[in-house]
């Protein structure tokens, strides 16, 4: 059998399995946060609904990939276009200021939606465009700006989904699909691979400082309106939410580690928003002259360059020039590792924090502080 008559009989499967869900065959219903009239539970965080299966791309017997289409055939119906806008009244009078585009994506079928916090900051209306042309308005349930995520709700059920993949699992040089809007081109594709993990705020110009990036970086093609669209493993799997392009540079663009939204995704449909933690430490890299003076083996680690006078970690004894070297059993390779496990701990909770004095290594409690407002 050759491989068109493969790729042939593969979509005319897909088509049927298609029908299928259309039909809703086996499908879960889950409940709903806005249709419920008791205020106690009105905001609950809602039960997700099973995704959409995804059939993967079609590869051949050495593992490399010979057409897209079959994922993207799935896949393509969860992607929607944005539209925020931002209205001003004045004089009696109501003005439109800013409109943008950007990209969301379907993860679960009761109508909530993934996409970047900077795609509907301070936006007054919002309305989600789906392929089949529907236009519907949209609500935001939760927001973050540090991390540039939100989630929107639209009031459709049963809508087609995407699942939700393992962003430590992919590995560079794997194959990855971008789907979005790039300059308002509805549904544009584009496959690259992945070309590296932990990227920084240091790696891309012009984020929030205060911000918490890890970014998966990939040569897919990722342009002004991908913003908030789905970042695709070749199983169909969501591993992360493209975010951002290097100005000046091509085929360079980064997506925020799905794992890092998976941790953030009950407190923002809880909260609607996330309340950092602090340790009351300010924390740096090590460089090898400091890592002979400390008497340390290797540069992993936070190296402690200054103790908040009274604050969680005064109390529980860590000191200058102390290396923190794991939390709640999470080995710290950096501040910025550091900086993420301790604000998403919890205001209130007590954290296991491995410090390395000298040759010494013991472990102390923390009880975490609320970050103040413009802290990192």
């Amino acid at each position: 059998m050759n491989q068109r008559l493969v790729v042939a009989v593969m979509l005319l499967v897909l088509t049927i399995a298609g029908c299928s869900d259309k039909l809703g065959l086996g499908s879960k219903k889950s409940a709903d946060p806005f249709d419920s009239d008791d205020p106690e539970t009105a905001q609950t965080t809602p039960v997700p609904l099973q995704p959409t299966v995804i059939r993967p791309a079609l590869i051949d017997m050495q593992g490399r990939p010979m057409s897209f289409a079959p994922l993207v055939l799935q896949a393509d119906p969860s992607v929607a276009t944005v539209k925020a806008v931002q209205k001003v009244s004045a004089g009696g009078r109501e003005r439109t200021v800013r409109e943008g585009l950007g990209t969301a994506f379907v993860y679960d079928p009761a109508g909530y939606l993934l996409t970047n916090h900077h795609v509907i900051e301070q936006a007054t209306e919002i309305t989600i465009g789906f392929k089949d042309g529907r236009d519907l308005p949209a609500k935001v349930i939760g927001s973050d700006k540090h991390t540039d995520v939100a989630v929107l709700k639209v009031e459709a059920t049963q809508l087609p989904s995407l699942p939700l993949g393992d962003s430590d699992d992919v590995l560079v040089g794997d194959w990855v699909v971008a789907i979005g809007n790039p300059f308002g081109l509805s549904h544009t594709v584009s496959a690259g691979i992945l070309s590296a993990k932990g990227r920084t705020r240091d790696d891309v110009n012009g984020l929030d400082q205060n911000g918490y990036f890890d970014f998966l970086q990939t040569d897919a093609s990722i342009n002004p309106g991908n913003s908030g669209g789905p970042l695709l493993n070749l199983k169909g799997e969501v591993v992360g939410i493209n975010a951002a392009i290097r100005a000046n540079a091509n085929s360079i663009g980064f997506a925020i580690p799905i794992n890092m939204v998976k941790q953030l995704l009950p407190t923002l449909l809880r909260d609607g928003k996330i309340r950092r933690s602090a340790m009351g430490v300010i924390v740096d890299n090590i460089s090898l002259d400091e890592a002979s003076r400390l008497g340390r083996p290797s540069t992993k680690g936070a190296w402690v360059k200054g103790v908040q006078g009274g604050g969680p970690a005064d109390k529980a004894g860590i000191a200058v020039d102390d290396v923190i070297v794991a939390f709640n059993n999470k080995p710290i390779e950096d501040p910025t590792a550091l900086r993420w496990y301790a604000s998403i701990c919890g205001v209130g909770q007590q954290a296991s924090v491995r410090v390395a004095r000298g040759k010494k290594e013991f472990d102390v409690k923390v009880t975490l502080n609320e970050l103040p407002s413009g802290q990192d």
